[in-house]
């Protein structure tokens, strides 16, 4: 990449211009004659910090109530977040090849998947339209077409970013779509399942695709979510959720159970957070299994 003037755009410029200003001055941190420090970094090293800005946003969005201050707060710590995609991105076009990548492979992998993941929203045409108003190439164009999921498996619903899992109160019908017209919960899980099956072949297993540096509770959480998608005998049944008024109490009464517990535990030396990663392994070690042909939902 060559160096750019990295002098700020007037504000009210479109968001590619900040973008590129924002390239601009990676690539000339990164470059010889820049940021020892930045220079001298990998993605093994940066990691620490993905992890800390990550945690920095749900701070700012958790502990402020809506205001000017949070939106400030919002804007700097999303802004450490993107700094460290376009950071790792950067380190990327150093490598060799058949490894290098660059901020435009990531920005066309996950627009991509956004793409292939929603064929209710945009069909084939539609997105080769966008893609060459953005000045890609028809080709690329044809290669999104060839992989997009086949309508007949996912046609008529949406399927966002999180998958499915509420607990819908609405009657459903034997084909899975409840009174309304609406796909159930059930029909969307299924359907979700089927585009990440095309997507993630590699994943076999019930538990597979959890990321194993999760903190512990997020782990358990998440292995719960996979335990009953996929059928785990011996958990409890979803209830149906309270009105936004008792579920708060609720998770009151919840932190403050959890947190006497850990009071106890540091009490008496344990360690809680290894007490609960050791249990969820334990939990993932003894009802791992093979993936059914048609599991009921999967993420």
């Amino acid at each position: 990449m060559t160096a750019h003037d990295p002098a700020a755009p007037d504000r009210g410029s479109a968001p590619g211009a900040e973008f590129e200003r924002l390239l601009a001055v990676m690539d000339r941190l990164r470059s010889p004659g820049g940021c020892p420090w930045d220079a001298a970094q990998t993605h093994e090293s940066l990691l620490r910090y993905l992890v800390e800005e990550s945690y920095e946003v749900v701070e700012a969005v958790e502990a402020l109530e809506p205001s000017e201050r949070r939106r400030t707060e919002l804007v700097e710590e999303l802004g450490d977040v993107l700094l460290q995609v376009v950071f790792h991105s950067r380190i990327g076009q150093e490598h060799p090849d058949g490894q290098r990548f660059d901020i435009s492979d990531v920005l066309a992998a996950v627009t991509d998947k956004l793409v292939r993941r929603h064929p209710a929203v945009f069909s084939p045409g539609d997105d080769a339209a966008a893609r060459q108003a953005a000045g890609t190439t028809a080709a690329t164009a044809g290669a999104v077409k060839a992989t997009a999921v086949d309508s007949t498996v996912v046609e008529g619903t949406t399927l966002d970013s999180a998958s499915p899992g509420g607990t819908g109160s609405d009657v459903t019908g034997a084909s899975g779509v409840v009174g309304n017209g609406t796909p159930s919960d059930a029909e969307l899980a299924a359907r979700w399942d089927a585009v990440k099956r095309r997507e993630k072949p590699q994943r076999t297993r019930i538990f597979d695709g959890i990321p194993p540096a999760l903190p512990a509770l997020a782990y358990a959480e998440k292995a719960l979510s996979k335990a009953r998608r996929h059928g785990v005998a011996g958990l409890p049944e979803p209830r149906p959720e309270s009105d936004e008024q008792d579920r708060q109490a609720e998770e009151d009464a919840l932190g403050e159970e959890l947190f006497r517990r850990v009071q106890d535990s540091s009490a008496r030396g344990l360690d809680a957070e290894r007490a609960l990663r050791t249990a969820v392994r334990r939990f993932v070690r003894d009802h791992d299994a093979p993936l059914s042909p048609a599991p009921s939902d999967a993420r």
